[in-house]
């Protein structure tokens, strides 16, 4: 077969090879690379030159000082507001301790702690604004109370004791930020702390916990025209942000002006400078900034519609004479991808499309003449690996008259039960191979035992069983014949596990196996053999009947059933038989009955060998 498809590939390259390289080269086309840079040329790097170079001469500086402008006006404004809270913040925690001094008499010790009017004091400082979110008081003995809308989590409960331990050296405590509590409810806080005394005495610390949804907010709302507002702590980690891009507590220091800002020992870091535009003896601080805007807005405008109409009208011309002759040739290779191997390109171009459209047709013609050469050595091939098999069982069969055509009768019923299951075409490829071979291992069985004419012994019977098994080590080596070798080695199992040569039971049996046995048992039962006369196909289907379950698969059963009954099945029936039915058998006696199907069962196997 590999011979074959060799002097077919060979003759399609002498008869085609040579039109590729005899193709020749139009000696007056235009290299498409240089009608490509033209183009680009024209509708990019022109126009865009001279406008950009324009625009940038007039809005370079007043662009760079607006946005210096808005940078400090945004950033100032937000620093004034937290510097307001911070301040207010500290008036109501100053407040606070005052009353607490006060409510106490100077002294929150023991269980003076617990009083009802320190309580009071937390749960109407919390309840006063919807930016607190928490407070607490703690005495000397580090014994308190609490009022708020949330529990402290462990990260909380260290920045209290850190509260607490700068209140105790007098000092107030700004903590860092945390995220407290998860998904929807999640939000911003930070704890800010002022120690209590009285009389230079230290009573405890008073703290407060602030919600710091009011600055995400402002933060929000200052957001747009490529701003991103967010606030950091000392140590350059981010308190807030106006963008979900970052996350309360990341470390920013990897941008400049925050690494400034740590490393400039906490100093105010300006990343712009105030100005001031002189016009005549008047200083404008705002306005004649804006002006620039305007003017380079009524500019930019002109200049782009400009560029835009140009570029449309060249883009328009190019693209057209750039792209109908690839679409053209985008066309014709997905029909020769689909396997339209007949598809044709007609293109009168003088760039290297239209050879490319030349070389394409060649190639067309060259692949649908190769297909077809491939195709029909592959159907001889096909043809000749079938008639091979078919030859190679006919030539077991011949072994015994018995036996003849039974390889060729047991395909014919397996692939006919295969189809009313409905079984896929590939597998029912697989399952035509394996029962034309499902006896090929009998070429390796005595002749004195397969030609026996009675009925075998007992060591007979276990020297013949071993043609599955010399049939599967006969055709092994051969690669592509490895998904057939179940269906010869296993079609004499059974679903009870008296089957041979493994005792497989069940689902253990490969489905090919299954459908052969039904085929192979049912062609036994028809068909005359040298101890038993030939069944009627309705009494065939009756003994087969008893066994499924048993020995045979109840769905390729039933499928042989439904077979028969549509008359797809015809048996002839057999005249006369030619040798002895049994060993001992007198050559003028009459045959006995047939037995009943129970009977039959007993020797089912002994029959179908």
């Amino acid at each position: 077969m590999k011979t074959a498809a060799t002097s077919i590939d060979g003759a399609s390259e002498l008869s085609h090879g040579s039109d590729l390289s005899s193709t020749t080269p139009n000696p007056a086309r235009v290299p498409i690379l240089y009608v490509i840079l033209s183009v680009l040329l024209v509708i990019s790097i022109v126009p865009m030159y001279f406008y950009s170079a324009r625009v940038e001469a007039i809005n370079r500086d007043r662009l760079k000082t607006n946005e210096m402008l808005l940078q400090n006006t945004v950033t100032r404004s937000l620093a004034d507001d937290l510097s307001q809270h911070e301040r207010s913040l500290r008036m109501m925690l100053g407040n606070l301790s005052s009353a607490i001094q006060v409510a106490s008499g100077g002294d929150i010790g023991g269980k003076n702690i617990q009083a009802p009017e320190l309580r009071a004091l937390l749960e109407n400082f919390v309840s006063s604004s919807d930016e607190l979110a928490y407070a607490t008081l703690l005495n000397s003995e580090a014994k308190g109370v609490s009022a708020g809308r949330i529990v402290p989590d462990a990260f909380l409960q260290r920045e209290l004791q850190h509260a607490y331990d700068a209140a105790r050296d007098g000092r107030a405590y700004n903590g860092h930020a945390l995220q407290v509590e998860d998904g929807k409810s999640a939000r911003t806080v930070v704890l800010v702390s002022s120690p209590v005394s009285y009389g230079g005495r230290f009573l405890g610390m008073v703290g407060t916990v602030v919600d710091l949804q009011f600055l995400i907010r402002r933060l929000h709302e200052v957001s747009g025209g490529g701003l991103i507002p967010y606030v950091v702590d000392a140590q350059g980690r981010l308190v807030a942000a106006g963008t979900a891009q970052y996350v309360t507590g990341q470390d920013m220091k990897n941008l400049e002006i925050v690494r400034n800002f740590v490393d400039g020992n906490k100093a105010q870091v300006d990343a712009t400078e105030d100005f001031a535009v002189h016009e005549g003896k008047n200083s404008v601080e705002m306005l004649e900034a804006y002006r620039g805007v305007y003017e380079m807005q009524r500019t930019a405008r002109l200049l782009a519609l400009l560029a835009v109409l140009l570029s449309i009208g060249i883009s328009i011309f190019a693209a057209r004479i750039i792209t109908n002759p690839l679409q053209i040739l985008t066309q014709s290779s997905r029909a020769l991808a689909r396997g339209d191997f007949s598809q044709r390109v007609h293109l009168r171009s003088r760039t290297e499309i239209g050879e490319l459209a030349a070389t394409f047709n060649t190639m067309s013609q060259e692949l649908e003449q190769f297909v077809e050469d491939l195709k029909r050595a592959a159907e001889e091939n096909h043809a000749l690996f079938l008639g091979s098999i078919q030859m190679l069982a006919g030539a077991v069969d011949e072994k015994d008259p018995y036996t003849r055509g039974h390889s060729d009768r047991v395909t014919r019923y397996s692939l006919l039960i295969g189809k009313e299951l409905k079984l896929p075409s590939p597998f029912l490829e697989t399952l035509q191979i394996s029962a034309q071979l499902h006896d090929v291992g009998k070429i390796g069985i005595e002749d004195r035992i397969l030609k026996k004419p009675g009925a075998l012994n007992a060591e007979e019977f276990e020297a013949m069983k071993t043609h599955t098994t010399k049939g599967a080590n006969i055709l092994r080596p051969v690669t592509q014949l490895a998904e057939m070798l179940p269906g010869i080695e296993l079609h004499h199992e059974a679903l009870d596990g008296r089957g041979y040569p493994y005792g497989l039971k069940g689902d253990q049996i490969p489905l090919l196996a299954r459908v052969i046995a039904v085929a192979d048992t049912f062609d036994a039962l028809t068909t005359n053999r040298p101890y038993q006369h030939a069944h009627a196909p309705e009494e065939a289907l009756e003994i087969i009947q008893t066994l499924v379950g048993k020995r045979l698969d109840p769905e390729a059963v039933a499928a042989l059933m439904a077979v028969y009954a549509r008359g797809e099945i015809r048996i002839q029936r057999s005249i006369a038989i030619k040798r002895p039915v049994g060993a001992g058998a007198v050559p003028n006696a009459q045959p006995a009955a047939p037995a009943s199907p129970a009977a039959e069962t007993a020797n089912l196997e002994r029959m179908r060998v």
